[in-house]
C-alpha cells in the first residue's frame, strides 16, 4: 500500500498505518486488548525502552500501533497529532530508532499487531504489515475498570508519554518522586485503598520497595507551603532574615508579624515574576544570636525562649510561610541548641539553618575569628534532624548551612548530603561589590558535593548595588533559596 501523506499541518512528514481488516473509523471490538495492570505498586524498569515497558504493561494485544521515526518525535505538530489519536483510540506509541528497534519489532509482535501508522523515516522494522494514516485508526475499545495511575518525569521519552496516556491516568513529576508535588499526592488519594494499580516509570524512581515507601509517605504526610511534600525543584523561597524585635539584625525584625507576613509576600511576587518555579515567601529567623559577651557558661550565644518565637511560626504557617530557624551558637554545639528547638522543628512548615560563621572553638570570641563546623557535628545534627521528620512523619526539610569562606565548613566533601528527609542547601553569604560577590560565589560551588542545592543572600546595605531579583536568577547555578538581610 503506498504511504498517504496527512494534511498541511504535518508538512514533509509521511504517515503510513496498516488497517486490519475494513478501515470504517469504528473502533475494534478491543475484547481483552487492554490489559489490567494487578492492584499495587511497582517500578517498571530495566533496560527496555520506557514506552515498550509501557506498552507491555498497559496492553494485553493491540491489532494496532503508531510508530514514531527518526524526526517524528520532534516535530510538535506530528507529536501531537499522534498523542490525540493515540488518546481517542487508546493504542500504544512506539520510536523507533537504531537502539530501539529490535525491542520494537518484538513488542510488536507480543502485541499481534498486523496495522501500523508510520510517522518519519522508520528503519529496522519488518515491512509485512498493513499500513494506513492516522485518520484510519480504529483502536481498541476502552478499559474496564480502574484506571491505572502512572508516574513518570517531565523528560520522560516522547513515545512512553504517549503510550502511559493513551491507556492510564499519569502525572508528570518535576523529579521522580512522588511526594513532589500537589498534583502527584491528590492523585493518589482515591487509590489510598488499594483499588487500583500506581506504577512507576523508569529506574530513576529507585526500587518498588523505595517507591512503594514514598508513596506510603505522600498519603500521610502533610504538604509544604506551595504544595508538595519535597522542597526543591518544586519551589523556590525568598526570605526576610532577622530576628523578632532586633531591627539591627535584618529586615523581619523591623516590623510586626503581619507586616513581616506581608513584605516576604512582596519580596516573593517580585521574584515570581522572573521565575519559571513558584515562588514561597519565607522567615528566616535567628533563634540563637551570637553575643560579642561570654554569658552564662560563657557561651557567647544568646538563646531566644521558644515560645517566644512561636506566634511567628504558628502565624508563618497559616499565612503559606515557610520558616527557617537559624542557629549562631558561640562555644555551645549546633545539635544542643537544635535540640531545644525540637517543638517547633516538628512542624511541617520549619527548617533548620546552621551559621558556622558563628560557631567558635573554645579561645575564639566573634569578631575576631571566623568561626567554623567540622563535618562531624553537622552530620550528628542533620541525622537527628532526620530522625525528626521519619518519627513525626514530616514532609522534607530544609537544611541550610551559611558560608563564605571555605573554613567555615572543615572537610566540606564529607558531609553527608542524601538524607531523603533533608534537603542541603549551601547558602552564600558574601556581600559587597558584585565581581566579589560572584567571586565568593564561584568559590563555593567548586567542588560542591552532590545532592546539595544553592542559596544566596542579599544585603541592602553592605551589597553596592543590592541585586534584583532578575539578576539574582541570573546567577549560574540559579539559587533556589535566597534570603535579604
Amino acid at each position: 500500500m503506498r504511504a498517504r501523506v496527512i494534511g498541511t499541518s504535518i508538512v514533509g512528514v509521511v504517515v503510513a498505518l496498516v488497517v486490519s481488516a475494513s478501515a470504517t473509523g469504528e473502533p475494534s471490538d478491543g475484547v481483552g486488548a487492554m490489559a489490567s495492570p494487578a492492584p499495587g505498586i511497582e517500578v517498571l524498569g530495566g533496560g527496555e525502552p520506557q514506552s515498550v515497558l509501557l506498552s507491555r504493561e498497559l496492553y494485553a494485544r493491540s491489532d494496532e500501533a503508531i510508530l514514531l521515526g527518526v524526526g517524528a518525535a520532534d516535530d510538535p505538530a506530528v507529536r501531537d497529532h499522534a498523542g490525540r489519536v493515540a488518546r481517542e483510540r487508546h493504542v500504544p506509541v512506539l520510536a523507533v530508532t537504531p537502539r530501539t528497534a529490535s525491542e520494537v519489532s518484538r513488542e510488536l509482535r507480543r502485541l499481534g499487531v498486523t496495522t501500523e501508522v508510520r510517522l518519519g523515516r522508520v528503519d529496522g522494522i519488518d515491512d509485512g504489515r498493513e499500513t494506513v494514516d492516522l485518520a484510519a485508526v480504529r483502536g481498541n475499545a476502552e478499559r474496564r475498570g480502574p484506571e491505572p495511575l502512572m508516574m513518570m518525569t517531565h523528560d520522560a521519552p516522547v513515545d512512553a508519554a504517549l503510550t502511559a496516556r493513551s491507556a492510564a491516568r499519569v502525572v508528570e513529576l518535576p523529579v521522580p518522586d512522588p511526594r513532589s508535588t500537589a498534583e502527584a499526592i491528590g492523585a493518589l488519594d482515591p487509590a489510598g485503598a488499594g483499588s487500583g494499580a500506581i506504577r512507576a516509570v523508569g529506574p530513576a524512581f529507585g526500587s518498588t520497595a523505595e517507591f512503594a515507601r514514598r508513596v506510603d509517605q505522600a498519603r500521610t504526610t502533610p504538604e509544604l507551603p506551595g504544595g508538595g511534600q519535597v522542597v526543591f525543584p518544586g519551589r523556590r523561597m525568598v526570605a526576610l532574615y532577622g530576628s523578632p524585635g532586633a531591627p539591627a539584625l535584618g529586615p523581619l525584625g523591623r516590623q510586626d508579624i503581619p507586616a513581616s507576613i506581608e513584605r516576604a509576600r512582596r519580596l516573593a511576587a517580585d521574584y515570581q515574576r522572573v521565575s519559571a518555579e513558584p515562588v514561597v515567601p519565607a522567615f528566616e529567623i535567628i533563634a540563637t544570636v551570637a553575643s560579642a559577651e561570654p554569658g552564662p557558661g560563657s557561651t557567647y550565644t544568646n538563646m531566644i525562649d521558644p515560645e517566644t518565637l512561636r506566634p511567628w511560626v504558628e502565624a508563618a504557617g497559616r499565612a503559606g510561610v515557610y520558616v527557617t530557624l537559624d542557629l549562631q551558637p558561640g562555644r555551645m554545639d549546633f545539635l544542643a541548641q537544635a535540640r531545644r528547638y525540637a517543638d517547633l522543628l516538628a512542624q511541617p512548615h520549619v527548617g533548620l539553618a546552621l551559621d558556622p560563621e558563628w560557631r567558635l572553638k573554645p579561645d575564639q570570641v566573634h569578631l575576631t575569628q571566623i568561626g567554623s563546623v567540622g563535618a562531624d557535628e553537622v552530620n550528628r545534627t542533620s541525622a537527628w534532624l532526620a530522625d525528626l521528620v521519619r518519627s513525626r512523619h514530616l514532609p522534607q526539610k530544609l537544611f541550610v548551612l551559611h558560608q563564605f569562606d571555605a573554613g567555615m565548613l572543615a572537610d566540606r566533601g564529607r558531609i553527608v548530603t542524601d538524607r531523603d528527609e533533608l534537603q542541603v542547601v549551601v547558602h552564600a553569604d558574601g556581600h559587597g561589590a558584585p565581581d566579589v560577590k560572584m567571586e565568593t560565589w564561584r568559590r563555593l560551588i567548586t567542588d560542591l558535593p552532590a545532592g546539595v542545592w544553592m542559596g544566596w543572600k542579599n544585603f541592602y546595605t553592605e551589597d553596592k548595588p543590592t541585586f534584583s531579583p532578575e539578576t539574582t536568577l541570573a546567577v549560574r547555578p540559579s539559587p533556589w533559596f535566597v534570603s535579604y538581610q
